[in-house]
């Protein structure tokens, strides 16, 4: 097996974005082809190593080592804006970026303060050339450099907390399905170990009785036959509970996972549980993790609404956010669609409103059937 590793500019998690901002490399490689001479040989040095230290941040963004290579690229556009051209201060974008993907505030504010400084050095040396009409579009390009390691750091420590809220609800599922295997198993000792060991006693005693007393064994046979239905709807009772997941453990979950994401939530029940038969609560459960899980990933909003009330015959469900809405193919995606089947089967009803925010309204008939075990044998 061939252990080398492949060659990569970029790591691939970072996807297309560094190679767009390389095109912005072009406009220093222009100014410096203009220069003659030592200037121009030191300056296309410049660019190279630049390039090299842009390189070197994306692949080693976990390493001690990156904090060298952002020193290297803000010493390097400071040094372009002094004695090169004063508008090559927009090079500070690229070690802005970086800046912003420090998660600890030593080093986040150390090196911002070093990047501020680096910025403010080259227009007190260039102050006097610097023409107004220069001025008035250097100075929103300074401000908004100085303001972005704020917005990159921002966007990824919601990345970052997206991706400990994947990690953290697949440990509970986890631990959910543990404690469910624990259950079941438990279930089954209790229940069907002490059956399945009285229909063996019996099944012995059967056997010895039937030469001698053949009614008190026809009695025996008729008395296992009656343990054997009930140990059978046990078994169904068992595996239903195993399937299904009510409405108040869905709730659970939701609100744990929405304080993870930082939104603020308003909950209404009005339910009477033991008067919902169990799969209508698990197709509400299923629809309502999977709206509220499309506000955490895809809507951006702050502020998240869920009411369920029980009217007659039926429940309703509506699950509204202040996000950014859902457009018209979005609908078609394979959470919607699965929220669609399912209530499908109940003979459920569902519409969304996508109008300053998305609102999703369910309603779900509540159906009793009673099972006959009776008839199972």
């Amino acid at each position: 097996m061939d252990t080398k590793k492949r060659f990569e500019l970029f790591p691939k998690r970072y996807g297309f974005f560094p190679y767009i901002f390389l095109v912005y490399v072009l406009l220093p490689i222009i100014q410096v082809m203009q220069e003659k001479g030592i200037k121009q040989l030191i300056g296309i040095l410049l660019v190279l190593v630049f390039l090299l230290a842009y390189r070197q941040l994306y692949c080693h963004m976990e390493e001690s080592i990156f904090n060298y290579w952002l020193v290297v690229q803000i010493l390097i556009v400071m040094f372009f804006s002094i004695f090169y051209d004063p508008n090559l201060l927009f090079m500070g974008y690229f070690p802005a970026n970086f800046i912003g993907y420090y998660s600890g505030k030593k080093y986040f504010y150390y090196f911002y303060s070093l990047f501020a400084i680096s910025l403010v050095i080259p227009i007190i040396f260039s102050w006097k050339g610097v023409n107004p009409q220069s001025l008035f579009f250097l100075v929103p390009f300074f401000i908004i450099m100085l303001i972005s390691p704020f917005g990159i750091r921002s966007m990824n420590r919601r990345m970052d907390l997206e991706r400990q809220l994947d990690i953290a609800n697949e440990q509970i599922s986890h631990l959910v399905k543990r404690e469910e295997r624990m259950r079941i198993a438990r279930d089954l000792h209790d229940t069907l170990g002490h059956t399945l060991s009285l229909l063996t006693l019996k099944s012995q005693l059967v056997a010895k009785m039937v030469p001698a007393q053949p009614d008190s064994a026809i009695q025996e046979a008729k008395e296992m036959e009656s343990i054997s239905r009930s140990a059978l709807k046990q078994v169904r009772e068992l595996v239903s509970d195993m399937r299904a997941i009510t409405i108040r453990e869905a709730i659970v979950e939701i609100q744990t996972a929405i304080q993870a994401a930082e939104i603020e939530s308003e909950l209404t029940i009005e339910l009477e549980d033991e008067k919902v038969p169990l799969l209508t609560q698990n197709i509400i459960s299923l629809c309502l993790k999977e709206a509220v899980t499309n506000i955490i990933r895809h809507s951006a909003a702050t502020i998240s609404k869920v009411l369920i009330q029980q009217r007659l015959g039926e429940i309703e469900l509506i699950v509204q956010d202040n996000g950014k809405g859902v457009k018209a193919e979005e609908t078609q995606g394979n959470g919607l669609k699965g929220m669609r089947e399912r209530l499908e089967l109940v003979d459920g009803k569902w519409s969304m409103t996508s109008d300053s925010g998305t609102t999703i309204h369910i309603i779900v008939p509540i159906i009793q059937k009673e099972g006959r075990e009776e008839e199972i044998l």
